[in-house]
């Protein structure tokens, strides 16, 4: 897994966005304006949400991620040595769950998802 591969799976995401809201080349991707997936410049790998706490610490115990630092504990960091595959589904979720949280109306603006 590389930033690039993020990133090129991110944007296959309809209606996802890339932005740098810190500034400092963090690399967040956002749907209807809300952030599903993270990548700082320290700490290695991506940062997504997850459904709740208890599935963040269930993945934590795991051993498929760690706390994602200055995120809500929902959220778990998932290191660059996660599969291809694993890391497409995991992102996806994050992306479903996202899009799923916002309004109405901005879900029917977006182009649908598989």
């Amino acid at each position: 897994m590389s930033r690039d591969l993020v990133n090129a799976i991110c944007r296959s995401f309809p209606g996802a966005e890339l932005s740098d809201p810190w500034g400092g080349g963090h690399d967040v991707w956002k749907v209807g304006g809300k952030m599903f997936a993270s990548m700082g410049t320290i700490l290695s790998g991506v940062s997504v949400k997850t459904d709740s706490v208890e599935t963040a610490r269930m993945q934590i115990e795991m051993g498929v991620g760690v706390k994602a630092p200055y995120f809500h504990a929902s959220w778990i960091n998932i290191p660059w040595t996660m599969p291809e595959a694993e890391l497409q589904a995991r992102l996806a979720a994050s992306y479903r769950l996202v899009r799923a949280g916002l309004t109405r109306k901005a879900q029917a603006e977006l182009p649908p998802f598989p």
